[in-house]
């Protein structure tokens, strides 16, 4: 399957941005907050700010393949998320299998390749269906990823990539001495995918809550007051520019800057 001819390539977004050429994020990691606080304000239930965030998942996900971005991670729900009252947890996961049945045209017709990213156990079967055939019909697409963080914990998914390098080593696959960065990265949920160059955090929280700890270690923050049912185009845009006026130096001394 090709890209749609309404895509952009880097240079024709970053014109369309209005920022100079090679500086917008490759890969982009989003950790969606404030559904419930957007929804107290205006008198809703926790419920309800859930379901107008699920609906701004769409959007974004489009523009992110229009501006040409190689992968976009979505951290929709957390282990620790479990937590919560189970009223809310029922509402959530209802709304996790009908975004995915709803939303596989749009995956197929935008190319996108889905990922899972956390633990399949606990989640309930309706969900795990879902998820299962819109993986299946994406996985011979070849655009943008778009990992979906659900039932999601990055010291979960670490300790995982553990016991996977250790089964190796136990069945004699792999020499302890062998074992280095890309080992390790290769054996995480999110092996094969770009690290994220930008980790957008809407709601002004100033954390990280877990997530991609080992991918995002030389990750540029953007944090935002908007809760995530506003964080429509215009907002990933601002993040975007605000990317592209960054001086990434990766623990050098980078260029001088007035």
């Amino acid at each position: 399957m090709t890209p749609s001819s309404d895509n952009m390539t880097p240079q024709q977004a970053a014109d369309m941005l209005g920022v100079g050429p090679g500086t917008l994020p490759r890969s982009v990691a989003i950790i969606m907050d404030g559904n419930g606080r957007w929804a107290h304000k205006r008198g809703l239930s926790r419920s309800q700010g859930h379901q107008r965030g699920a609906r701004n998942v769409q959007s974004i996900v489009t523009e992110a393949v229009r501006l040409g971005l190689d992968a976009l991670a979505l951290y929709s729900f957390s282990i620790e998320n479990w937590r919560r009252p189970a009223e809310e947890i029922d509402t959530l996961m209802h709304i996790y299998a009908a975004y995915l049945r709803d939303e596989r045209k749009t995956i197929v017709s935008n190319n996108i390749r889905l990922r899972h990213f956390g633990r399949r156990d606990g989640l309930p079967k309706a969900v795990l269906d879902e998820l299962d055939e819109s993986l299946r019909v994406s996985a011979d697409n070849t655009g943008m990823y778009l990992g979906l963080a659900l039932n999601y914990g990055s010291r979960a998914e670490i300790v995982d990539a553990i016991r996977r390098i250790a089964r190796r080593v136990a069945d004699g696959e792999l020499s302890p001495d062998d074992i280095d960065e890309d080992a390790v990265t290769g054996s995480l949920d999110t092996a094969g995918i770009p690290d994220p160059d930008l980790v957008v955090r809407t709601s002004g929280e100033l954390r990280i809550s877990n997530f991609l700890l080992w991918q995002i270690s030389y990750a540029e923050l953007y944090v935002t007051d908007v809760y995530w049912p506003d964080f429509h185009i215009e907002e990933l845009h601002k993040a975007l520019r605000a990317y592209a006026l960054r001086n990434r130096r990766f623990g050098d001394v980078g260029p001088a800057i007035e």
